[in-house]
């Protein structure tokens, strides 16, 4: 009987050191906690995933893990797709102010189609590079600390959106960039926009521009990507049909309570 006693004193130790080693990866860790679990529940017949008042550690942040993937999956797909930003009125990359009078005044000289195509490039190009983003988020989500998970889920609507932009801001930018410059040349958003630029500047009696839209474009695209993704976040805190799997409905039922 002692050596019983023992014995279920070694797998409760074992137990509240889970929570410790709750983002270890591989198989063992998971046989452990379930063998333990399993004896522990012949004679202690608890709730386990609310011992002490505490839901276990890997729950909170697998959840959040989960919701976040589903997020960026659904709605980053959705830019990267031909009008994804263009025929989004959400994100839709609308001519800087500078530009403004720019295409006021190609189109009162009869270049409406030329100021047209212009404005579809931008977000062209902004569709394009938003095919980077989602690598870039896939680590931010798996560096999830459990505390950043646990701020997340008992935080406000939008405090995932701010975790990913917290973290992945400069790193898009970076890659963004390029893939912005390099997009208005496959797309041929340079050729026209020079052509505008040039049309433009040729007008009598106006004030000659020369724009940074590599800059622009992929700063917008930034906003319009964190945008959407800030959508589906409230979708998913808000609706409880948007939790599709026992994992996110069990881990934003605590929300829920807060």
């Amino acid at each position: 009987m002692k050596k019983n006693t023992n014995s279920m004193k070694n797998k409760l130790f074992l137990l509240l050191l889970l929570p410790i080693f709750s983002f270890a990866q591989g198989g063992l860790l998971d046989q452990i906690k379930k063998d333990v679990q399993k004896e522990v529940q012949k004679v202690v017949p608890v709730d386990l995933n609310t011992l002490n008042g505490a839901t276990v550690n890997v729950d909170i942040a697998a959840g959040l893990k989960e919701a976040l993937n589903n997020g960026i999956e659904k709605q980053v797909t959705k830019l990267t797709a031909t009008d994804g930003f263009y025929k989004n009125e959400m994100v839709k990359i609308l001519l800087p102010e500078e530009l403004q009078k720019v295409d006021d005044a190609l189109r009162k000289v009869g270049l409406s189609s030329l100021a047209n195509k212009g404005l579809v490039m931008l977000n062209r190009a902004a569709e394009d590079a938003t095919k980077e983003a989602t690598p870039i988020f896939v680590d931010a989500v798996k560096n999830m600390s459990f505390t950043d998970a646990k701020n997340i889920l008992m935080g406000n609507e939008s405090a995932a959106t701010s975790y990913l932009q917290t973290n992945t801001t400069s790193q898009l930018y970076a890659k963004f960039n390029p893939v912005v410059k390099n997009s208005f040349t496959k797309v041929g958003a340079d050729k026209v926009w020079a052509t505008i630029i040039k049309k433009y500047n040729s007008l009598p009696m106006v004030k000659k521009v020369n724009p940074d839209l590599t800059d622009y474009t992929t700063n917008k695209a930034l906003e319009g990507v964190f945008k959407m993704i800030g959508v589906e976040e409230k979708n998913i805190r808000a609706d409880i049909k948007a939790r599709t799997t026992p994992l996110l409905q069990q881990v934003f039922a605590m929300q829920d309570k807060k």
